[in-house]
């Protein structure tokens, strides 16, 4: 299986190459990409170098476009899907279906990829994708189970690709509306979610209060570690107590699950973290790098060392196996 690993910088991206990354997927710095925060991405210059480090040394580059466009701004997606194609791009990660018919037509050699937030998650979307725009590969959302995603890989003509590590949304991708209820940022439209300019901290003597525009989202007791505030993670006051209604906000780790991946057909694995440093890219990439190796003797992987790269020093498999069920 292929390793695909996040880079938001240029030094993020020499770093997970130079750590094992099979492919590395990146973005522009506007907001045609759904990791649209200020210092993040690459401009034109700096994606096209990017490409020639890369191919020189075996690695793909994937940039990611994945966002809907605005109807009075269509021209700027159009514009990175051609820019992308002239840096060199192995391919190009896209959502709107709109921008897929422009680019298929546009640039017919140019390989395509549903991006995760297109929610393509059963056969009929995803050979309607394949079907009308030839796209070769499509990243499965994270709301499926390992054995769902096998009966979905007998059934298309097309590569899937899984997330295994990193920040775990627990909406469907490309749906939520959270954010941009509370902010006027979205992370489908403008690529922000939960916008750091609309995140507020408030110290306390009895510990720390997190904000994201006007709406409290979590306290947190003096010493406990207080995380950044995103809607679907905070924490709620009900009659039957406070707590986290969705999920507690742990990073998905799917280390555990590589054997049932391989054997589900599935042709890649992702780690989620282009907003993360380059110490994140780099111990993340190479644990999974290893494990890979370690998969193909048969054994296990070590995955306390994951554990400093974690949300909150936890970890759940998601609904890959879906025990919720």
């Amino acid at each position: 299986m292929e390793l695909i690993c996040p880079a938001g910088t240029p030094a993020a991206l020499r770093t997970a190459v130079e750590a094992g990354a099979d492919a590395v997927y990146c973005g522009f710095n506007d907001e045609t990409n759904a990791r649209n925060f200020p210092g993040l991405n690459f401009s034109r210059d700096e994606l096209g170098e990017a490409i020639a480090f890369a191919h020189v040394r075996g690695v793909k580059i994937l940039v990611a476009i994945n966002t809907f466009p605005r109807a009075s701004a269509v021209d700027l997606w159009r514009r990175a899907v051609d820019d992308a194609v002239q840096a060199g791009a192995d391919a190009l990660i896209l959502a709107d279906i709109g921008l897929m018919d422009y680019a298929a037509r546009r640039h017919p050699d140019q390989r395509l990829h549903v991006s995760v937030q297109a929610a393509a998650a059963n056969p009929d979307a995803i050979s309607f994708y394949v079907g009308t725009f030839g796209v070769r590969r499509v990243v499965l959302p994270r709301v499926l189970s390992v054995a769902e995603i096998a009966e979905i890989t007998r059934e298309i003509d097309c590569e899937t690709e899984v997330f295994v590590f990193g920040g775990l949304c627990v909406m469907a991708e490309g749906r939520c509306s959270l954010s941009s209820y509370a902010t006027g940022k979205s992370p489908n439209m403008q690529g922000v979610c939960s916008p750091a300019s609309h995140v507020a901290y408030e110290q306390t003597a009895a510990g720390t209060t997190s904000r994201l525009g006007r709406f409290t989202i979590n306290r947190f007791e003096a010493g406990e570690a207080a995380g950044y505030p995103t809607l679907c993670k905070g924490r709620f006051s009900t009659e039957y107590g406070a707590g986290y209604i969705f999920e507690d906000p742990v990073s998905l780790d799917a280390t555990t699950l590589l054997a049932g991946l391989r054997d589900a057909g599935v042709t890649a694995l992702k780690i989620e973290g282009r907003q993360r440093g380059r110490a994140y890219v780099e111990g993340v990439v190479r644990h999974f790098r290893d494990a890979l190796k370690v998969l193909e003797i048969g054994g296990e992987a070590d995955v306390a060392r994951l554990r400093p790269f974690t949300e909150g020093q936890a970890t759940t498999v998601g609904a890959y196996r879906k025990t919720w069920r």
